[in-house]
């Protein structure tokens, strides 16, 4: 999987502005820190997570679209500077779905046709309802029924659905994201980290010099 697949519309903030803050730590005059300082972008990457030799690192934001399965978005949602500024809703938008297009490939294809079926079905019974409201007949069985299904389709969707989110975050978190997720199972999660190798300076987050 490539990263081309889970990530897109990136924007990075504060990145030469947080370098220059960097070394505030071991300067009387900071009005001469500028890119040419001897050493200035490559000393701080061999920091530990969560020293205070990188806590430069959380004022470098990074926004982007993340599109994950729910698999994946379960292993997200543990890291606490991961935001969500927001995210497609299965839970208003589940029965208008493409389904042929919305699962990765791994999900089982006759979970898909299962899926396919309860959602016509639920769509269908909701034709239903609006023809006979329009005929002035009683509806409130069939809307019993109706939220009845809804319910079994959002529960039975499966861990391959796939969802995309914008997301804020900044290079201490995707430090931490790195180093407990490169190795994931998940090809997601592999191509998030890929990523993260492209980000300008990532050797603050992956180590060494990368530029």
């Amino acid at each position: 999987m490539r990263y081309e697949e889970v990530i897109s519309n990136v924007n990075i903030y504060g990145l030469e502005e947080s370098m220059k803050g960097s070394w505030y730590p071991v300067t009387v005059d900071s009005s001469g820190m500028n890119e040419d300082t001897k050493d200035f972008e490559y000393r701080p990457s061999g920091a530990m997570t969560g020293s205070g030799r990188d806590s430069f690192l959380n004022g470098i934001i990074v926004q982007f679209d993340l599109t994950f399965t729910n698999k994946a978005w379960v292993e997200a949602e543990r890291y606490h500077f991961l935001d969500f500024i927001n995210t497609q809703s299965p839970m208003h938008r589940m029965t208008t779905y493409d389904l042929d297009q919305a699962y990765i490939e791994y999900t089982d294809p006759r979970i898909v046709e299962i899926m396919k079926e309860k959602v016509k079905d639920y769509n269908e019974l909701q034709e239903d309802i609006n023809t006979r409201k329009e005929e002035g007949k009683d509806v409130t069985t069939l809307k019993d029924l109706s939220k009845e299904k809804y319910l079994e389709i959002l529960y039975s969707n499966p861990a391959g659905f796939r969802l995309t989110a914008r997301m804020t975050t900044n290079y201490s978190q995707l430090k931490t994201i790195y180093f407990q997720r490169h190795e994931n199972r998940l090809p997601e999660w592999q191509a998030f980290c890929e990523w993260i190798t492209t980000l300008p300076y990532s050797e603050f987050i992956i180590g060494g010099n990368t530029k």
